[in-house]
């Protein structure tokens, strides 16, 4: 139960931001970021969200089912605008392997220079 309450949690963390502040991202972005950076600085347990993120991630297919029957209700639609679908998914495909290598390797750099200048 503590798992869910975590992961919720952030959701609603999430949801409470974009509420005050309007901003155009969506709320679960932002309580994954959240709980990432909570991960990070150590303020939450990987062992405390480890057992359901283990089963999320299991049944991640089960999730895509809603966006697999919507395709087919729309695919007329998709049809006549298959070219700028097709661009517009790999340019953002590329883009977001490009930013997540590079902050990736950011946050190697960063953990490694924290631990060499971290006092004993």
């Amino acid at each position: 139960m503590k798992q869910v309450v975590i992961i919720m949690g952030c959701l609603l963390f999430g949801e409470f931001v974009v509420y005050l502040t309007g901003i155009k991202m969506p709320s679960s972005i932002i309580g994954m970021l959240l709980l990432t950076l909570s991960l990070e600085m150590g303020w939450i347990k990987l062992e405390w969200v480890k057992g359901i993120s283990n089963f999320l991630t299991k049944n991640m297919a089960f999730f895509f089912v809603p966006p697999g029957v919507a395709i087919m209700l729309y695919l007329d639609l998709i049809k006549a605008s298959f070219w700028p679908i097709i661009v517009a998914s790999t340019l953002g495909t590329v883009i977001v392997f490009a930013c997540t290598g590079w902050t990736h390797q950011l946050f190697i750099k960063h953990k490694k220079t924290f631990k060499k200048n971290k006092p004993s």
